[in-house]
């Protein structure tokens, strides 16, 4: 199936019957023009011949306004439903990447994915509003126009017939070039989204390293490069709308020149029978540009048309990427009942294009063990399989003495805390983001636990602090703290830690370390993932993932 069918039988296709009834609507508004222009045609050439004014002038009025409303009327309908199912289409494509992102996230960039959701997908819009009724008006309205010119001058109808099939073939050519511009717009968006997160996720390096300038030359680099791409993108449009406007603007002016010439006498041909009536030369001109408006907008929606198939080119590449989809519903569960233990034997996580294997370990309740390893070796990834959150390829992991699979893993994940390296805040108060439950559990006993109560306190806001998405007001170490302090608040049984004291001074790192040995000997289980040996050297055992 080529690009354009997939195109079409995903984003079009499940709105078809709103885009063909505002097709049609939009249709019988185009149709109704010439119903107009023959009432003007007929009123002006009352009034040149002499004939009473007022009569025909009421009529001739009576007629343009009720088609105008009854145009009105049926452009407003077609609006309404071709932007219900614009609306319906994002929502939808929005709502499918959101929740499979979520599931089984692949290999793109949560920035990247951002940029796709926010920016790219309200691209679909336009083509949907417009590309559909404009392919069918420019389908239908030009061959009744040019039926009803031929009807009246056969030199006004070639003239018409002539110039009007050289714009879809411009448009066309154009929309090849427009097409491949607009992917390569929407690539470098998608770059310059996921560039801008890495380097701020990384701000704090680069200051130390004192790389900020290297830094602000490379996103200067890519603003230009996107510049350039969209100014590619501007620039073929710009040029395809000139090239057609030449046309049309030649082709009414060929119809003018030849109806004014032969009103005056000049000319002594090109119509059936006698000669053009004034109200035949009126009513040809008024038609004239009507002809070319349809072709003229389907020659703009042609750009809506490449931008929409890009953004889905997007989509179906990232269909295709590997995945891993994380273990249960995600969905609230009891917890479950029997006594803490995990035990992992012969364990491989699945990941996208390569497995990791776990090192074989058990731990109970009031124990703690330390993953350790070289970067890469698959400790963050280690964790995430005992959380549930990649599946396993081989081997097994028992939970209080269960297996670890779809059906247990949201009850394991009700019994687990677990505290991510990066901190992540939401847009809500501190009281609400520890309160994880919303039962307003008092968070003064786990702020003291975790050392982070004067944290809390120095806040201009204490608990209805809202920090920044990645901790705004507050340090690293600080951050830590409260993450730490949010996974004693659950109430968990066992506290997952990835690299809780990575970047923290030895001072900050103690804290850290001391609060993890304050939850074993509250009798939680602690797994931390670590580099650090003070933290690994706390712990009661030491376990190394192995490349």
């Amino acid at each position: 199936m080529s690009a354009g069918a997939r195109a079409k039988k995903r984003i079009i296709a499940p709105v078809a019957r709103q885009l063909g009834r505002a097709g049609r609507l939009s249709l019988l508004a185009g149709l109704l023009w010439p119903v107009q222009a023959a009432a003007l045609a007929w009123a002006v050439a009352g009034w040149i011949e002499g004939e009473p004014a007022v009569e025909r002038a009421g009529l001739a009025a009576v007629v343009f306004v009720v088609c105008a409303a009854l145009k009105a009327f049926w452009e407003h309908r077609a609006g309404a439903s071709l932007f219900a199912a614009a609306d319906e289409t994002i929502a939808r494509e929005r709502a499918a990447l959101i929740e499979r992102e979520a599931r089984a996230p692949g290999d793109a960039g949560s920035a990247a994915i951002a940029s796709l959701i926010v920016q790219k997908l309200p691209l679909l819009q336009p083509w949907i509003t417009r590309y559909h009724v404009a392919m069918l008006r420019a389908s239908v309205l030009p061959l009744v126009l040019l039926v009803l010119a031929f009807s009246q001058s056969w030199v006004v109808g070639l003239t018409l017939l002539v110039a009007g099939p050289l714009i879809p073939v411009f448009m066309a050519l154009v929309g090849m070039a427009a097409e491949e511009a607009s992917r390569r717009q929407m690539d470098e968006i998608g770059t310059i989204n996921d560039m801008l997160m890495d380097r701020l996720s990384a701000m704090l390096d680069i200051r130390l390293l004192g790389a900020t300038e290297r830094v602000a030359g490379d996103f200067e680099n890519k603003a230009e490069t996107l510049r350039e791409r969209t100014m590619a993108v501007l620039r073929i449009a710009f040029l395809s709308s000139t090239v057609l406007e030449l046309f049309s603007a030649l082709g009414v002016a060929m119809v003018a020149v030849f109806v004014g010439f032969t009103l005056l006498g000049e000319i002594g041909f090109g119509s059936w029978g006698g000669g053009l009536t004034a109200g035949q030369g009126i009513f040809l001109l008024l038609i004239a540009p009507e002809f070319f408006q349809p072709l003229r907008d389907l020659a703009g929606a042609w750009h809506d048309r490449a931008a929409g198939f890009a953004v889905v080119a997007e989509l179906d590449e990232l269909d295709g990427a590997e995945r891993v989809e994380f273990l249960g519903r995600g969905l609230a569960a009891e917890p479950l009942a029997e006594r803490m233990r995990v035990e992992v034997t012969g364990a491989v996580a699945a990941l996208p294009g390569r497995d990791v294997g776990i090192p074989d370990f058990a731990l109970h309740a009031g124990q703690s063990v330390a993953l350790t390893g070289p970067s890469g070796a698959g400790k963050t990834t280690a964790l995430a399989a005992l959380a549930g959150l990649v599946p396993l390829s081989a081997g097994r992991i028992e939970v209080c003495g269960t297996v670890l699979d779809d059906r247990s893993a949201d009850a394991w994940r009700a019994r687990t805390a677990w505290v991510p390296q990066q901190p992540h805040f939401p847009d809500e108060n501190l009281s609400a983001w520890l309160d994880t439950s919303g039962v307003g559990a008092d968070p003064w006993p786990a702020l003291e636990m975790a050392e982070a109560a004067g944290i809390v306190r120095r806040l201009p806001d204490g608990l209805k602090t809202r920090l920044g998405e990645s901790g705004g007001g507050v340090s690293g170490g600080e951050a830590r703290r409260l993450l730490l302090a949010r996974a004693i608040l659950t109430g968990a049984d066992l506290v997952i830690a990835d690299e809780p004291t990575a970047d923290l001074d030895a001072k900050t790192g103690g804290r850290i370390i001391s609060t993890l040995k304050k939850l074993q000997d509250d009798g939680r289980a602690v797994i931390v993932a670590t580099h650090d040996p003070a933290l690994a050297a706390a712990m009661d055992r030491q376990v190394e993932v192995a490349r």
